[in-house]
């Protein structure tokens, strides 16, 4: 056997036999150093709180959190003691310069959000982007994220996909966004709050249609989960028949554009076309322009919009 891969076995086996984990920084006592610390805390249950994380928290000399109290209980909970200051989405630059500077002057400092991993959909972006242009380390301590929680059970495709974070409260705002979306084929992922995710959904079932696939993961990780996968109009359905399914935190994944999607976005592109067209002229010649112009089947989209006439009558 070659020599490569009997040093891969070997590895293979310390691993296994507990070896490989022994001489690992943890187990060995890892020290903290002048570093920023990215640390992921549980999204709901406290059962996913790692090891590393706990240690790091304990080890470092200040805990920088997007709310000292939500972190506190977090931390009392593991009988964890560190300093903590506040470092959220309305600090100022000097409330950075003064964490920079505490690491500068030799410190370990660890980044927390109220739940998660920091920097998705929560604080942390200008901390770390100060920290690495005064040449301080930053090194993650991965755990949970309710990004990848929410993928690995939603069964749609994860090979590619785009995470959008929560869209915009502005209707307008959020029509814009959404409607950029619209022909991307990548599986798309949103954060969203209890109180927008009907308007969410409709908004979604307006852009994408009533048979895009959806995964809907509510209170992920946390006593009341519930998941539900279905098409987007049964989704609206759904959160309709029980005021408690508009509770909690949600997750929405969507299914990419495939081709048929493709199609039928280009068609209810063509008939918002054909709608405005129609105050200047007869359906016939709208139609006819329409088609001309962004290349799609006549007859198909004639017979769209004498179908949606009909809905009307």
């Amino acid at each position: 056997m070659p020599k490569d891969d009997l040093n891969r076995k070997r590895l293979i086996q310390e691993s296994y036999s507990g070896n490989f984990l022994q001489k690992s920084e943890l187990q060995s006592g890892e020290k903290t150093r002048a570093a920023l610390y990215v640390v992921a805390t549980p999204i709901g249950n406290l059962g996913d709180m790692s090891a590393r994380a706990i240690h790091i928290l304990e080890s470092v000399q200040l805990v920088a959190a997007e709310d000292t109290r939500q972190t506190h209980k977090l931390l009392s909970h593991f009988g964890i003691s560190t300093p903590l200051t506040a470092y959220h989405d309305f600090s100022d630059r000097s409330a950075i310069g003064r964490i920079v500077d505490r690491i500068k002057g030799g410190e370990a400092v660890a980044l927390v959000s109220d739940a998660g991993t920091p920097l998705l959909s929560d604080p942390g972006y200008g901390l770390v982007e100060s920290a690495r242009q005064a040449g301080i380390k930053v090194l993650p301590i991965p755990g949970a994220s309710a990004l990848t929680a929410a993928l690995c059970v939603a069964g749609l495709p994860t090979d590619r996909f785009t995470f959008e974070g929560f869209l915009p409260a502005k209707a307008g705002q959020r029509d814009k966004r959404l409607h950029d979306l619209v022909s991307e084929q990548r599986t798309l992922v949103f954060y969203e709050a209890p109180h927008r995710i009907g308007v969410m959904l409709e908004a979604c079932l307006a852009h994408f249609g009533a048979s895009r696939k959806v995964f809907i993961g509510r209170e992920l990780t946390k006593r009341f989960e519930q998941h539900f996968s279905g098409e987007l109009a049964a989704a609206m359905h759904w959160l309709a028949a029980d005021s408690n399914h508009s509770r909690g935190e949600f997750v929405v994944v969507l299914a990419g554009c495939d081709e048929v999607g493709r199609q039928d976005v280009e068609m209810r592109k063509a008939e918002r076309q054909v709608a405005l067209l129609r105050e200047e002229m007869s359906m016939k010649k709208a139609v006819a322009l329409t088609s001309k112009f962004l290349g799609v089947s006549k007859n198909d989209l004639y017979r769209r919009v004498l179908a949606s006439d009909k809905k009307l009558e």
